[in-house]
Parts: C-alpha cells; sequence; structure tokens
C-alpha cells in the first residue's frame, strides 16, 4: 500500500502540470496529490514499526532458542568451545540478525515491489527512456553481485575474531585477582589487544569489499539520471514527449533509485547477515544432550540391587586420552563409600560418568539395577546430588543458590540446610538474612563458605545419593569436623559417594576405593587398606594417620 502510494505521486504531479498548462481547476488534482501524500507517509511510518517489531521478535526467538541450545549441549561441547565465543553468539550475531532483517530482508522485498511498479510506471511513459535507464543501471548491478560474494565470508571472519575477542576478555576478568597477583597484567592486556587488532583487521578487510559496492551503485544511479536528463530533454525539443510526461519519468526515475539505493545496501547486509547466521545456526545444528522427564520415577533399587554400581567402567576422552580402565565397585543404599588416590587417577571423571555428563564408553554404570544408559538423565539427576570440586556459587543471593535445586524450598527448610553446614551465623551477619549478595561467582564469600553452600544447595533437594568432590579443600579444621557431622547424619538416610585427598573426612568410611592410574588397585576400610595396600598406606602416612 505504501509502495502503490508512492506510484501514484508522479502521475498526479503529471496531472498537475497539465492543468496548469490547461488552464483547469488545480484543487481537485492537488487535493488528491495531498491526500496520496500524507496516506503514504503514514504508512511508511506504520510499515517501519512494524519492521522492526518484527526484527526484534525474530532476535527474541533467536536468542532464546540459542540459550536454550547452548544450556543443553552436551559437557563435551563446552570442553572444546570457548564460553567467549559462545556468548558472542547470543550477543553479537543476533544483533547482526536484526539489522539482516530490518535491512536485508523486508528492505530488498520492499524495494522489488515499488521498483517494479516504477519500471512498469515508466514503461508506460516512454519505453525508449527505460531502456536507457535500464542499461545503466545493469552495469552498477553487476559490479555490485561480484563485489558482494566475498562480503559473506569475510562476515564471517570478522564474526569469528569478535568472537575470540569475547574469550580473551571473559578469560582474563574471570581470572583477574589472579593476574594481578601474577603481575600479569600488562601481558593479558596486550593478549587482548592483539585479539582486537584481529578483530579490527577482519572488519577493515570487510569495509574495503563493502566500499567497492557504495560508488558502484551511486554511479549507475547518477549515470541513469544523467542520460535520462539528456535525452529525454532532446526528446522534449522534437515533440516526442511532454514536459509533463519527463517530469513523471524522472520521479518515477527517483522511485526506482531510491529502493535501488535501498537495495544494493540491504543485499550488502544481507550477506554480513547471513555470515553471523551462520554461526548461529552452527550451535543450533549441534544435538542437545538428551533429556527426559524431571520428575522422579522409579520406585527406589530393585530387590538385591546396590543403588550404584559401576562395572569394568572404561573411559577416554574426545583426543584418545585414556582416564578410566575397567573400574569396578558398588555403593548400597544409605552406605559411604569414599574414591582415593593420587591426582590424575580418575576419580572426579567418575563423578563425571554417574551423573551422565559422558557417555561410558565400555562397561556400565547401573542404577539399582539398571543401566543408566537406560534412563532419563533428568529421572536420574532429580535422585543425585552433586557437589563439584570449585563449588560454584552462582551471582545473586544466598536463596537465589539454594532454590536452585528445590525452588519450592520454605524459609525454615533454607534455614535449617544452612545450620547443617555451618553457614548459619555467616549469613545472618547481614540484616538481609537469606537475601544477601554473594557477588559473582561467590566472590563475597570465602573459599569454605563457598564449599558449604554448595553442599547446602545439594542436601536441600534430598537426593539419595550425594556425590562429593573434595568437599572439604576448602575448609579450617573446626568446619571440617562440623562437616563431618553433617555427612555423618545425612547418611543415615541417603548414600554418600566422596572423592577425597585429606584421608581424615572419609575414614568412617563403610568402604575406601583406591584408584591409580584409572585402575582400582584396593578397596576396604581404612583400616584393612593400611595393612593391604602399599599406595593407601603411602597417602594415610603423609597425613599423619598412620
Amino acid at each position: 500500500m505504501s509502495a502503490a502510494g508512492a506510484l501514484a505521486q508522479p502521475a498526479l504531479v503529471a496531472r498537475v502540470i497539465d492543468a496548469v498548462g490547461s488552464g483547469r481547476p488545480l484543487l481537485p488534482v492537488v487535493s488528491v496529490l495531498v491526500v496520496v501524500l500524507l496516506a503514504a507517509s503514514a504508512l511508511g511510518a506504520f510499515q517501519q514499526y512494524l519492521l522492526q517489531r518484527t526484527a526484534e521478535g525474530v532476535v527474541l526467538t533467536t536468542r532464546r532458542l540459542l540459550a536454550d541450545r547452548l544450556l543443553r549441549l552436551p559437557v563435551a561441547e563446552y570442553d572444546r568451545r570457548r564460553t567467549g565465543d559462545l556468548m558472542s553468539r547470543v550477543g553479537a550475531d543476533t544483533t547482526l540478525l536484526r539489522a539482516t532483517v530490518t535491512s536485508g530482508v523486508v528492505d530488498v522485498a520492499g524495494s522489488v515491489v515499488l521498483g517494479v511498479g516504477a519500471v512498469i510506471a515508466m514503461a508506460l511513459v516512454d519505453v525508449w527512456l527505460l531502456l536507457l535507464t535500464l542499461v545503466s543501471v545493469a552495469v552498477g548491478l553487476t559490479v555490485v553481485v561480484l563485489a558482494s560474494r566475498g562480503v559473506r565470508r569475510l562476515s564471517r571472519l570478522a564474526q569469528e575474531e569478535v568472537g575470540a575477542m569475547t574469550a580473551a576478555v571473559e578469560r582474563a576478568l574471570s581470572a583477574v585477582r589472579t593476574i594481578r597477583a601474577s603481575g600479569a597484567t600488562t601481558r593479558e592486556v596486550a593478549t587482548v589487544g592483539g585479539s582486537a587488532r584481529r578483530a579490527f583487521d577482519a572488519g577493515v578487510r570487510l569495509a574495503r569489499l563493502e566500499s567497492l559496492i557504495a560508488p558502484a551503485g551511486s554511479i549507475a544511479v547518477q549515470g541513469a539520471f544523467l542520460a535520462v536528463l539528456g535525452v529525454g530533454g532532446y526528446r522534449v525539443a522534437n515533440g516526442s514527449i511532454s514536459v509533463a510526461s519527463l517530469v513523471a519519468f524522472i520521479l518515477y526515475l527517483f522511485l526506482l533509485v531510491m529502493p535501488l539505493g535501498h537495495a544494493i545496501s540491504a543485499w550488502t547486509q544481507l550477506q554480513t547477515g547471513l555470515g553471523a547466521l551462520t554461526r548461529i545456526q552452527e550451535i543450533l545444528a549441534l544435538e542437545p544432550e538428551e533429556d527426559g522427564r524431571p520428575e522422579r520415577t522409579g520406585a527406589g533399587p530393585r530387590p538385591g540391587a546396590p543403588l550404584l554400581a559401576l562395572e569394568d567402567v572404561s573411559f577416554a576422552y574426545p583426543d584418545g586420552t585414556p582416564v578410566l580402565r575397567g573400574v569396578s565397585f558398588e555403593v548400597a543404599a544409605g552406605s559411604r563409600v569414599a574414591l582415593v588416590g593420587p591426582s590424575g587417577a580418575g576419580k572426579s571423571t567418575v563423578l563425571a560418568l554417574i551423573e551422565g555428563f559422558y557417555p561410558v564408553g565400555d562397561g556400565a554404570v547401573r542404577w539399582a539395577g539398571t543401566d543408566v544408559r537406560e534412563l532419563p538423565r533428568a529421572a536420574l539427576r532429580a535422585r543425585l546430588g552433586y557437589v563439584e570440586q570449585e563449588a560454584p556459587v552462582l551471582a545473586g543471593t544466598v536463596r537465589d543458590n539454594l532454590l536452585l535445586t528445590r525452588p519450592d524450598a520454605t524459609d525454615p527448610e533454607l534455614w535449617a540446610v544452612l545450620a547443617d553446614v555451618g553457614l548459619t551465623e555467616v549469613v545472618r551477619r547481614s540484616p538481609r538474612g537469606l537475601d544477601v549478595l554473594v557477588g559473582d561467582e561467590g566472590v563475597l564469600l570465602s573459599g569454605g563458605e563457598r564449599q558449604r553452600l554448595a553442599i547446602a544447595r545439594s542436601l536441600l533437594a534430598r537426593p539419595e545419593l550425594l556425590l562429593l568432590d573434595e568437599p572439604t579443600a576448602s575448609l579450617d579444621a573446626r568446619n571440617e569436623g562440623l562437616l563431618r557431622e553433617t555427612l555423618a547424619a545425612a547418611s543415615a538416610d541417603r548414600a554418600l559417594l566422596v572423592v577425597a585427598h585429606r584421608l581424615s573426612t572419609v575414614l568412617d568410611s563403610d568402604q575406601i576405593v583406591v584408584l591409580d592410574q584409572g585402575r582400582v588397585v584396593a578397596r576396604g576400610t581404612h583400616a584393612e587398606l593400611v595393612d593391604s595396600s602399599p599406595l593407601y598406606r603411602e597417602l594415610a602416612t603423609a597425613q599423619l594417620l598412620v
């Protein structure tokens, strides 16, 4: 409708000129011209609003899809990719996608409608002037198409460099205290600056190519205008066409030129956006981790089956590095089992396989007698509590962190679990109580407080099996003793599987499994292992436990 209003205006202007020449009343045709002008302007404004709203809708949908896919990828994908580059796809790439929708697809479509209408109207006025115009425009368009071939490739390269720069910044900011303490600030600034420079170079190469497109379009437009003006003036002089027809043709030429300029710019923008779209689709094409219903299903262990069993499990990371070799052990319901051994023995990998972060290579991990590969991951994880070695704490409040595992928990339950891990007094120090801020990654808490908050978060979910990876790594002697009491109480109605370097925390375990170079080399109680396992005896002696 907006294009129709624009196309009607030159014809109405020609009528005004004819009316002036013939002495007919001007008011009717001028009134129609004004109405059409105002209507076309209003429709154009409404079109622009719809266009921007549509673009925002596309970006919103894309960001939601990306966020959903990024948070559901297999853990192995996070090992292969840099966090900053993934963040760049959600931010910078989707922003380019908005420009593609506004200045790309829809503008090209609108320009085609207006351009085709202008060409038809010009043909009705004078075919020879139209042919002259099309020849001039075709030359410019040929140059544009040839130059734009490399825009998409260079645009994707530029976006990849921006992603690498974002990753470099994220890496530096996540370890800013270590960088400052190591006197490495200048070196890290240089690293980020080098990444920014590469992004700049890629952007300049893209700008260099795009700069060839605009002059080509401009030359075509100006050449067409000058040719029409010269030849049209000659045809008016010899009486082939009237002045009104020439004026109308020139106005139609402007209507062709404006969308043509938009189309050239939009085509370039479209190629840039398609480069970003390729990076977005690369993530959306990745298969998400298989998930199941989050509800707890099943009625507990089958008769005679242990709660958890590893049967001859072997595992290697994607690069082929073997980690576990034929690992077998069991965790009975309500029991406490500890995994000990030197660093790199594969203890944390065992917990990752139980959680389903990586697919089991050979062998099987069984839950209550059923291979975990046959269970929905969500249903399995609903029965597990997991505290990582680094004890991540999310930015927000203590309440936010606790409710992560049980969003329906009441305040009394939150205070109770904080008391279980010795955090009550820490939280009560602030008048905000449970709503006290913990800072980005828990920076406002000490290492031990972060560890205990992570344990409280897992206990709140009431898991059947609690997986603890070095739970006392950041605790002092007093809080370690408090945590041992908490774990002893927790094991009364749930099983515990604890990875520990500090053997004092697992001395009273029902079973201690000793790992070395990915193999189980011994198992038994503390007393039995001191007598039977040279490796365990060496570890216990080094910690003054023998």
